[in-house]
């Protein structure tokens, strides 16, 4: 899919974050369309059928995450990524657990932006599932053969943090939260702070440097992202 067969419905009531946004991806070749409120936005889903959407949480009718509830309870599949105050943590985690593909807080940069809604776009292409092998940096990981490697060499890994990464890797590019994690890994009967030891583990066995990782990216107070496969 190229930028311009892609159509982006910008939810946001602020015309100057708008007019940002409309002027950064229209330079990228990308088609918009704007919506001030829920009402509006809820019209254009409808009938201009965007192929994603930016979707602020801070309507003046409906609260954002109302309205990404609505759209996912109606069985609405596009990708949605939320716009967010970099205070907001709370608000993200749970657009992020209501069914948002990814966020971006204010203020942003468009290329931070534009490479959200790439990844965002790319996961909702791949139909037919992850890569028998991952392969990102000196890191592959093969999925049908339980091996990773760093740099060629085989790294043994315990179950729980093969889990970890084995998850991580299917939704690579993307922030997984940590209840996401916790629920898939350990059925939800941990707390984050286990979670947290396992990470610390599993970078020291695959990051050249494990306290300024390359490959598991921490997002704050939201979750981990690991970095996508070249």
């Amino acid at each position: 899919m190229t930028n311009t067969a892609v159509h982006i419905l910008i939810v946001e009531d602020e015309p100057p974050i708008r007019k940002l946004l409309r002027v950064g991806l229209s330079t990228q070749g990308y088609s918009v369309s704007e919506a001030m409120n829920a009402k509006v936005a809820m019209e254009l889903v409808r009938t201009e059928k965007p192929d994603l959407v930016i979707l602020d949480l801070g309507l003046p009718d409906i609260p954002g995450h109302d309205l990404l509830a609505r759209w996912r309870g109606e069985g609405l599949d596009l990708p949605i990524v939320i716009l967010s105050s970099r205070t907001d943590e709370g608000g993200i985690v749970k657009a992020l657990e209501l069914g948002a593909d990814d966020y971006i807080t204010k203020p942003f940069g468009m290329n931070e932006l534009v490479a959200r809604i790439r990844v965002a776009l790319r996961h909702r292409l791949q139909s037919q599932g992850e890569k028998p092998v991952f392969k990102t940096g000196d890191l592959s990981v093969d999925l049908v053969k339980r091996i990773v490697k760093v740099a060629g060499k085989e790294v043994k890994l315990s179950p729980k943090e093969y889990d970890i990464l084995r998850i991580l890797v299917q939704h690579a590019g993307k922030v997984l939260t940590h209840r996401f994690l916790l629920e898939h890994v350990w059925d939800g009967l941990t707390d984050v702070q286990y979670l947290r030891v396992y990470v610390r583990q599993l970078r020291q066995k695959i990051e050249k440097t494990p306290d300024q990782p390359q490959y598991i990216l921490t997002e704050t107070g939201v979750g981990y992202r690991l970095q996508e496969g070249q």
